[in-house]
């Protein structure tokens, strides 16, 4: 079977033909079918089930040849080949299901797998387990593996019915995410108790670099604590007013965009790409709220003069372009209440926040952020 996975995911992905573009979506959802059977056997004191057979929240997309794809890279052009790899990541997606197991593991097949120094291994290619308690989500277990190999994130359970949330890999691209439960036990979909449809694109803040496990970026810790579903389209290093990334937020069936801008783009680039930026998606989403951030505080400017000209730059270009832009368009908005706590110590490469620093952007901008979308009926 990991001859066939491999054969048939590593298609050229890039190729503009319509019907091949079909055929590598069938035959992709032959392989899952071809996994999910074989999961049906026992093994080890485990059954098997194929993640995308349960419930798969947070995507843009639900007709992407590869479930645990975020953007369907035939249909959508102009991306880098290192975009490429990120909008096939699983940042940001989660599996909701529930089931009377006494344990639950995890088994892999990768693709793409990042492995940088500044995010640990269990964010980039492992899972994140919460647990539904008296109405709230509260943490279980994390863990990551090789590929292949069975995880075991957690045992003794409690007797009865668990609802769980499993989110996914930030920086790996997923063949298959096989969950494991006792061979005696059974595993459901469970209905998603999220709310609406809001896209969130950004840098590598959204996508997640830097946290310890993928429940803790800032979309996912906001979705948590708002119970509104977030559609996450972080890109790291990667968010800079593109159009093309504008077509892919513009074909997307949502009730509001929340951005991380200006992360990424110098100066010149944010006045020259911002407002045809908001316009192409405007020509699609007409009605919605498009609610752009104020980046962070980046602590590597604290005594570096080139990095803090640099970040100011940035920062006064933003804020010049912002106060036009909610003047020149219906339905623009800009919250300036991002923040990271206010400590010079929520960091961890002077770059990106830790957990903490996250933890605090998420409270940050959760009361302007709901009290916009309040007005259109998202709450």
């Amino acid at each position: 079977m990991r001859i066939s996975i491999n054969f048939f995911l590593n298609l050229n992905f890039d190729n503009n033909n319509h019907d091949i573009s079909k055929m590598k979506k069938f035959l992709f959802t032959a392989v899952i079918l071809a996994l999910s059977s074989l999961a049906s056997s026992a093994q080890g004191g485990f059954r098997f089930t194929e993640a995308s057979s349960l419930n798969i929240i947070g995507k843009l997309f639900n007709d992407t040849p590869n479930p645990y794809h975020r953007v369907d890279t035939c249909r959508f052009k102009g991306f880098t080949k290192g975009e490429n790899e990120q909008v096939r990541c699983s940042a940001g997606l989660a599996v909701l299901f529930s089931t009377n197991s006494s344990a639950v593991s995890v088994k892999s097949e990768y693709g793409y797998v990042n492995n940088g120094t500044n995010t640990m291994g269990i964010a980039l290619r492992g899972y994140d387990l919460y647990i539904m308690r008296d109405g709230e989500w509260i943490y279980a277990a994390s863990g990551a593996a090789d590929s292949r190999r069975n995880t075991v994130l957690i045992k003794d359970l409690p007797e009865g019915e668990k609802q769980c949330m499993l989110h996914l890999p930030i920086y790996s691209e997923m063949y298959s995410v096989l969950i494991g439960t006792d061979e005696d036990a059974w595993i459901k979909p469970l209905e998603s108790p999220f709310r609406h449809r809001v896209a969130i694109f950004g840098s590598s803040y959204t996508q997640g670099i830097s946290i310890s496990r993928p429940g803790m970026s800032y979309p996912m810790q906001f979705m948590r604590n708002t119970g509104i579903q977030l559609l996450s389209l972080g890109c790291s290093g990667n968010c800079k007013l593109q159009p093309y990334f504008a077509d892919v937020l513009a074909a997307a069936d949502v009730d509001a965009i929340i951005f991380d801008a200006f992360s990424n783009p110098g100066p010149e680039m944010i006045r020259e790409r911002l407002f045809p930026f908001i316009e192409r998606i405007q020509e699609s989403h007409p009605d919605i709220p498009l609610i752009f951030m104020k980046s962070i505080y980046r602590e590597n400017r604290n005594f570096s003069t080139a990095n803090d000209r640099s970040e100011q730059a940035k920062a006064d270009a933003a804020e010049e372009m912002m106060a036009e832009a909610v003047r020149r368009y219906d339905n623009v908005y800009y919250v300036d209440s991002t923040d990271t706590g206010g400590c010079h110590d929520s960091t961890v490469d002077g770059n990106h926040p830790s957990d903490m620093g996250y933890k605090a952007w998420a409270e940050s901008i959760e009361k302007p952020v709901m009290k916009i979308l309040a007005g259109y009926g998202i709450r």
